[in-house]
């Protein structure tokens, strides 16, 4: 795969099986991240769709991280306890640049990206939820198509993909900070 990774109005999208994917990344998140980021994973590891920002969470603690990582498979930041989870966030790092990761659904040929872009995530938004928007950057990663007619379709996700989809993520995070 030789493709070059799409820049848009609003950020950055490459496909995660790219070979230089995790490079392209940590390219702009290192022209993001400051000493006041926060790296804020929602999802559950209930349901293998909604896993990679859990996912990516447990990557990151797990090679020491040097910025504040909140959502994790052991403590999930997900829709039952997402406010509570921000305001301990903004208590604790008031001045916080929060970059939000989260899992997502989009156009069928677009599964498998990994997007960066200025602005909040809208966690459940994909499968009917309202909550508020989070963060300051978005990190998502493209897990399936978008079903208007069987929110259960996230449930058939494999696993190799939302893993490898966390492997990048987790890479490019390391990286830029290895970078600034």
């Amino acid at each position: 795969m030789k493709k070059v990774y799409l820049k848009y109005p609003y950020g950055v999208r490459i496909h995660h099986a790219e070979e230089n994917a995790a490079e392209v990344l940590s390219q702009i998140l290192k022209q993001q991240i400051t000493e006041q980021s926060v790296i804020l994973c929602v999802g559950t590891d209930r349901c293998i769709g909604d896993a990679l920002g859990p996912l990516v969470g447990t990557m990151l603690m797990e090679r020491n991280f040097r910025f504040p990582v909140y959502g994790t498979l052991d403590e999930p930041v997900h829709a039952i306890n997402l406010l509570k989870s921000v305001k301990e966030v903004q208590a604790s790092h008031p001045n916080s640049f929060i970059i939000a990761v989260d899992a997502c659904l989009g156009d069928e040929n677009l599964i498998g990206n990994i997007h960066i872009k200025q602005g909040p995530i809208f966690p459940g938004k994909g499968v009917g939820k309202k909550l508020p928007g989070i963060g300051d950057l978005s990190v998502v990663g493209i897990v399936d198509k978008i079903n208007q007619d069987d929110c259960l379709a996230i449930h058939n996700i494999r696993l190799s993909l939302i893993r490898n989809m966390a492997q990048v993520i987790a890479d490019a995070f390391m990286l830029a900070t290895y970078l600034s």
